[in-house]
């Protein structure tokens, strides 16, 4: 199934949601964690896209980011990256995500502020950590 047309995505904020593929824990180790933090900062430093907030779940990430390119072309980047090299460097083999992604664009600044507590409040909720600060994978 191909990801829906999004049109014209612009240079906005967007808070991002992707999936693995069916929702298998496969980002709950260090190392698969820290290779997809590793690809998010990678492309950051790559300049396509601003990267302002994360949090790395162990079935899905959160993002709140501004595209360069296409938000479309920003997602390719991260999961098309961390799929090449999770294959390439720690032999893992299938699907890694879901086909497509959840994507809101942020139109005012309290609407930011949401997103962001409920980025660092992730893995509190889902039980990983009692404060955000003990989880290593938000920033």
């Amino acid at each position: 199934m191909a990801a829906p047309y999004r049109g014209n995505t612009g240079h906005g904020v967007y808070f991002i949601t992707a999936c693995t593929f069916q929702k298998k824990n496969l980002l709950q180790s260090d190392r698969m964690a820290g290779l997809l933090v590793e690809v998010l900062l990678h492309y950051r430093a790559e300049r396509k896209y601003l990267l302002h907030e994360f949090v790395v779940m162990p079935d899905h990430f959160h993002l709140l980011l501004t595209p360069v390119v296409t938000l479309e072309r920003a997602l390719q980047f991260i999961k098309g990256g961390f799929s090449y090299r999770a294959k390439k460097e720690l032999g893992l083999a299938g699907e890694i995500w879901q086909t497509s992604f959840y994507d809101r664009r942020v139109r005012e600044a309290d609407e930011y502020v949401r997103f962001r507590h409920y980025i660092h409040m992730n893995p509190v909720q889902r039980g990983l950590v009692p404060v955000p600060e003990d989880f290593l994978m938000v920033r």
